[in-house]
């Protein structure tokens, strides 16, 4: 399945669904935070209007999720 074209906004609200928390902003990108039992998360997403798709893959991977998983949160 093709993944959506996507706005940081949009991803942060995904991450937000699976427990990630907005830690703080440095410029336009926002860094997310989760604790997990193999410990801390951290994501950077960048607040853009879209987000290229190997960024998003990225996104994805540092979340530890499949992107079927992720694509199941949409």
């Amino acid at each position: 399945m093709k993944l959506p074209v996507l706005s940081g906004r949009d991803v942060i609200k995904i991450l937000k669904k699976i427990g990630f928390e907005e830690k703080r902003q440095k410029g336009s990108h926002i860094i997310l935070a989760k604790e997990t039992e193999q410990g801390k998360k951290v994501v950077v997403v960048p607040n853009h209007k879209e987000i290229d798709k190997g960024t998003l893959l990225e996104i994805i991977r540092q979340a530890g999720l499949q992107r079927e998983e992720f694509l199941k949160l949409l």
